[in-house]
């Protein structure tokens, strides 16, 4: 069964092709430091393929979310060189995600700092603060002036995570925040370079990849993309567009032979995946599920039928720190509680036991 295979991915040897996706758990405290708590979760499932952090701000005003851990301040760095030599100590894998959050935070959770968008539309609804729920509020458009100062900090971020022994960095641009608004028509609506076409939409994500590869090594770099997922106000909704759009955006970065391209989307054999995957030519991961538990038996049809090279799992890696094990000897699986994915504390995080 592929699923158990080993695989090369940039510069690292997987012993399978069970990726842990980047998972929001909000247990770093108000400083984004990680914390012996992080460390613990994280070295408890080192024996998946590769362990992808959950979202990690390179900047303070990218922060989305209350006890977010940053990839910042020394302190923060020192937090994930613990986490990073404890999961190599455990025989394991770890790539930062770096995941600026645009407009989907408030000032009461960024530390007072602008937020900032493509363009100057807010997200219907409310957000989590560190003060309670908050309406969304309209974002600033970024001028043509100040996106090099972006690329920067993601820039730094990536090279902070290498700092910090990280084996790598999965940059964020699914899920509606900061680089998949750019690559929305519904949230881009710039005349200028950046917007309009589907090539000029894709062009920022495109530079802050190429960016970053040129600074930490591109076989250090993966992406993560949504394409369709429609989250966070987020929408594409036009079949034709998105596929130009995204096919742009691979067509460009494709050349730099990146670690891996990881994709979020429903239907694994839809075309606009397997016309992705072609057009990048390197190592394709698939997280088939949002919200929805990806099962051992579609794990293992993913790969057995050829549709990517590894599997991104979320909820249960979450629930089982030795999911790898158990889905290879098709043991029984804790099952996990949503109630706790946020919450601080061990409960939920670190007490879920393996066989």
């Amino acid at each position: 069964m592929k699923l158990y295979s080993p695989m090369t991915l940039g510069g690292l040897e997987l012993p399978n092709r069970i990726i842990m996706a980047p998972l929001t758990r909000c247990r770093s405290g108000e400083d984004g430091v990680p914390n012996p708590l992080n460390v613990e979760h994280y070295a408890q499932r080192a024996s998946l393929g590769l362990l992808v952090t959950e979202g990690t701000y390179p900047s303070k005003a990218g922060q989305g979310f209350p006890g977010q851990p940053g990839l910042v301040t020394e302190e923060q760095i020192a937090g994930w060189r613990n986490v990073a030599d404890a999961v190599h100590d455990a025989g394991g894998r770890v790539f930062a995600q770096v995941m600026h959050a645009g407009r989907v935070t408030h000032p009461d959770t960024n530390g007072g700092h602008q937020v900032v968008a493509p363009s100057a539309i807010a997200i219907e609804g409310q957000t989590r603060t560190y003060n309670g729920k908050q309406p969304f509020p309209a974002p600033h458009a970024l001028t043509e002036e100040e996106l090099p100062g972006i690329i920067e900090e993601f820039v730094q971020g990536s090279r902070n995570a290498i700092e910090a022994g990280l084996d790598g960095v999965e940059l964020h641009g699914a899920n509606g925040y900061l680089l998949h608004e750019f690559l929305s028509a519904s949230t881009n609506v710039r005349d200028d370079g950046y917007g309009g076409s589907p090539q000029n939409r894709a062009r920022f994500v495109a530079e802050v990849v190429k960016a970053v590869a040129e600074a930490i090594g591109a076989d250090r770099v993966g992406l993560r993309i949504s394409p369709e997922h429609n989250v966070q106000s987020t929408l594409e909704l036009d079949d034709a567009d998105v596929h130009e759009t995204y096919g742009a955006l691979i067509d460009a970065i494709a050349p730099l032979n990146l670690a891996y391209l990881s994709i979020l989307f429903e239907q694994p054999s839809a075309h606009l995946v397997q016309d992705l995957r072609q057009r990048f030519g390197g190592p394709v991961m698939l997280n088939s599920g949002f919200s929805v538990i990806t099962n051992r038996e579609e794990a293992l049809a993913i790969l057995d039928d050829g549709l990517a090279d590894a599997v991104v799992v979320g909820r249960a890696a979450i629930a089982n720190p030795d999911l790898a094990r158990r889905w290879q000897e098709n043991l029984p699986l804790n099952t996990p509680d949503p109630s706790t994915f946020y919450t601080p504390g061990a409960v939920g995080y670190t007490d879920y036991p393996a066989l």
